[in-house]
């Protein structure tokens, strides 16, 4: 006997509910993990903290203690981001720009730590500087990123809060002004 349009309809509910519900068991795990991990990574930089504070000598500490604020605040977007999608059920572009500019910004500090190492390090004048020359590209690389990141993220939030106030968005970059509508 054939299966009527009913029964097939129904497979379909019934697996799209199966999946929805696999899907927010794989969200509460990874929030969990998430949450365990951001908690271990902040009690590693309150240990690297007393240490530092052990040690005034040393800036060494102060670097890696911001690096590893850096990947809690990652952590911690990233966190809302699965937050938002179990409550909303859709992804929105803004947090993995905020999670990117958080990165980049945290890259910029490393390779800031790793070049002020270059001197202190003993490396030969050639080697040094090689790491200073490919540091600055990497620098500045990671400038422009970060600018797009910032624009980026200003275009997504001007362009919200225009389509919540009932304006329309311009029509052309520059004007100021709505296009009227028909």
């Amino acid at each position: 006997m054939a299966s009527g349009p009913s029964e097939k309809g129904r497979a379909i509910r019934l697996s799209t509910e199966l999946f929805l519900h696999i899907e927010l068991v794989v969200y509460v795990a990874l929030g969990v993990l998430l949450s365990v991990t951001a908690l271990l990574t902040l009690g590693s930089a309150a240990l690297l903290l007393l240490e530092g504070i052990r040690d005034w000598s040393g800036t060494r500490a102060v670097f890696v203690i911001v690096d590893r604020l850096m990947f809690v605040l990652m952590l911690i977007e990233i966190l809302h981001t699965v937050r938002g999608s179990v409550r909303s059920g859709t992804l929105t572009p803004e947090p993995f720009l905020i999670i990117g500019l958080i990165a980049s910004i945290r890259n910029v500090i490393v390779i800031t730590l790793k070049s002020s190492g270059v001197t202190s390090d003993g490396l030969a004048p050639v080697e040094g500087e090689m790491l200073f020359r490919s540091s600055i590209v990497e620098l500045a690389v990671l400038g422009a990123l970060i600018l797009i990141f910032v624009v980026s993220i200003h275009l997504l939030r001007r362009g919200r809060a225009l389509t919540k106030s009932g304006e329309e968005l311009p029509s052309r970059p520059g004007d100021a002004t709505p296009m009227p509508t028909e």
